[in-house]
């Protein structure tokens, strides 16, 4: 019901501020199953647009043990999907924990394999979580403001839903697991180029420090 409640609140927030996102791909989500969703982390509202634009799939977020320690917040944030991962030290729990959330609850895990909002460098967390799951995964991009006072100036929001992407069965070598990395880029970038052929993210300036 919390998870519900908010995303009502905050798509009826974005609107009144912005207006419609404009979301295209939605006919590519699995309506059977979870799945694993992977997009590059630009912003603090990659995660929000996402939950909106795939709702009512609920979602499980790995989040940093530290926004945990206030209790309150929490139990809120618990109840909106997230799960508290050790960045330093992940431990059997950041990948059980989403697989069985995805095989059991038909979840939809989001996950950044970038890693940081800003790094091109990808990692093999996104597909070996959906190889345990047996699930697609499904790539996902979100061009619009970056910031709460560029949503103020009615930038159009934009999220760009690709097609699934389903892994073999059995266990993929190194070489493997980077082709799929490569593989997720390049779906990064042919989803951006659809919403705008023009399209070059540039790294905020106070963020390359």
């Amino acid at each position: 019901m919390i998870y519900k409640i908010t995303i009502f609140i905050v798509r009826l927030l974005i609107i009144l501020l912005n207006g419609f996102t404009k979301v295209t791909g939605l006919e590519n989500l699995p309506k059977d199953s979870g799945y694993v969703i992977v997009a590059p982390h630009r912003s603090w509202l990659d995660p929000v647009l996402i939950a909106i634009a795939v709702y009512p799939k609920s979602l499980v977020l790995m989040a940093k043990q530290e926004l945990f320690k206030p209790k309150p917040f929490a139990w809120f944030i618990r109840q909106l999907g997230a799960f508290p991962v050790n960045r330093e030290k992940p431990g059997p729990s950041a990948i059980k924990h989403p697989v069985t959330q995805i095989k059991e609850h038909q979840k939809a895990l989001v996950i950044f394999p970038t890693g940081t909002r800003y790094s091109n460098e990808m990692k093999g967390g996104a597909v070996t979580i959906a190889r345990m799951a047996k699930v697609p995964i499904v790539p996902i991009v979100y061009q619009g403001p970056f910031t709460f006072m560029n949503i103020l100036k009615r930038q159009k929001m934009f999220v760009k839903i690709g097609e699934p992407i389903h892994l073999p069965e059995g266990r993929l070598s190194k070489e493997e697991l980077a082709q799929y990395d490569e593989l997720l880029i390049q779906k990064f970038d042919e989803l951006d180029k659809e919403i705008n052929p023009n399209f070059v993210y540039v790294i905020p300036e106070k963020k390359r420090k």
